[in-house]
């Protein structure tokens, strides 16, 4: 049975690749930069300036620069390993062999990730000119050229910024509660009648598959989250970054828990048999217990991904609602199993599982706790920089880039 998400999340992996705006763009700057080079340098074709631009020229300005500044270490390596072998041998199998053992080794140590083989590549062209007046041209038109295409790349997306993804992981994320709320409704709906083993187990197989749709809008919030990096248009990318990252660790906490849920309810399909999960009087306040957790679930997912603020307190309130009325039921619910146990002494584990499961999805999606787990978050990160950039951090607060808000405040905002 397909979950109620796999269609919102179909529709975040094409929205992510924008293919055509993202060919133009490559397009475009791959044409600027051959352009710079051929009236700027002596090279007929230079075509490592367009290429270099065609790499460098990623979905987010973050993925940009990132690759901006690898490929640059990446030919500069490259030059330079092939000068210092050219300038001690000539070109031999066995010293081609060398240059890109050496290549490849210094590439890994200066961490330039997916350009590794670029430094061997920039080192063999290099060393495989005979002229030494003409390698060491052709060694300097490579290092200019990638700087071209590198900083063409860099200024065509800080001039045509681009966009930023976090409505694209909202949806994402919202799609994945909608689904777990529906499978408390599923689950709730099937408590008053007897529940097969096959249908208990297709039950526990479809919230396994919740670890697949996890890792899905993981990949889609970490698109987000490198969108709102180094992004002009945006002026509290932190705290999006924060707010959304939090709220999908909730959510995937949540799964885990209703995985262990829904593997309670299996194990007590098989010790009923034929005889209904609950009498009907436990039954009907279960399901009412169900549908208002997945309603939480659903405020929760609403309040993590709304920005406005007026919405925010509007789907906070619809939380608070919806937990308080959980855990009122939920103590009624654990009035009749304790009665129920005294009966049958037999069932106290499963009834105990089941009530601890259910606590435990309700402290995750408590209000204080995501106020005091953001707050702590945002503590983390600001302290991680402080160590990393001390005098960055300061320059950025004396220009008023950071607030020196304290961390209740930074988590309510």
């Amino acid at each position: 049975m397909p979950g109620v998400a796999e269609p919102v999340i179909n529709l975040v992996r094409r929205t992510t690749e924008p293919v055509a705006a993202q060919t133009l763009r490559s397009t475009g700057a791959a044409v600027i930069a051959y352009a710079v080079a051929t009236a700027t340098l002596t090279e007929p074709a230079p075509l490592t300036a367009p290429l270099t631009a065609l790499l460098v020229v990623q979905v987010t300005l973050y993925a940009t620069v990132n690759m901006s500044v690898k490929r640059v270490v990446a030919v500069v390596v490259g030059v330079l390993i092939a000068s210092g072998f050219s300038a001690l041998v000539g070109i031999s199998w066995w010293s081609l062999g060398l240059t890109i053992f050496t290549a490849l080794i210094i590439g890994r140590l200066v961490r330039v990730d997916e350009f590794v083989p670029e430094v061997a590549i920039s080192a063999m062209l290099v060393l495989g000119v005979t002229s030494q007046s003409a390698r060491s041209s052709m060694a300097w038109e490579r290092v200019y050229e990638t700087l071209i295409g590198a900083g063409v790349g860099l200024l065509f997306n800080l001039l045509f910024a681009p966009p930023v993804w976090v409505q694209t992981a909202g949806a994402s994320i919202d799609g994945l509660a909608r689904e777990m709320g529906q499978m408390f409704r599923d689950l709730g709906s099937d408590l008053a009648r007897p529940v097969t083993v096959p249908e208990a187990a297709e039950r526990l197989h479809r919230a396994r598959r919740l670890d697949h749709d996890i890792v899905e809008v993981d990949a889609s919030l970490r698109q987000a989250e490198e969108s709102l990096m180094y992004n002009p248009r945006v002026r509290q990318g932190l705290l999006h970054r924060v707010v959304l990252r939090t709220g999908l660790d909730t959510l995937e906490i949540c799964a885990v828990v209703l995985r262990v849920l829904s593997r309670t309810l299996t194990d007590l399909a098989k010790d009923r048999g034929d005889a209904p999960q609950f009498p009907a009087e436990v039954a009907a306040h279960m399901t009412e217990l169900f549908e208002q957790m997945a309603g939480a679930i659903e405020s929760f997912s609403v309040l993590i991904t709304t920005p406005v603020a007026a919405s925010a307190e509007e789907a906070e309130d619809r939380l608070t609602e919806a937990l308080d009325a959980s855990r009122r039921t939920r103590d009624l619910v654990a009035d009749m199993l304790l009665a129920a146990v005294q009966e049958h002494p037999r069932k106290w584990q499963l009834h105990g599982a089941l009530l601890a499961e259910v606590d435990r999805i309700l402290d995750e999606l408590d209000i204080e706790k995501r106020a005091e787990r953001l707050g702590q978050e945002l503590d983390r990160r600001s302290a991680v920089l402080h160590e990393r950039h001390p005098r960055l951090l300061a320059f950025r607060r004396r220009l008023g880039l950071v607030k020196g808000a304290d961390r209740k405040e930074r988590a309510e905002a």
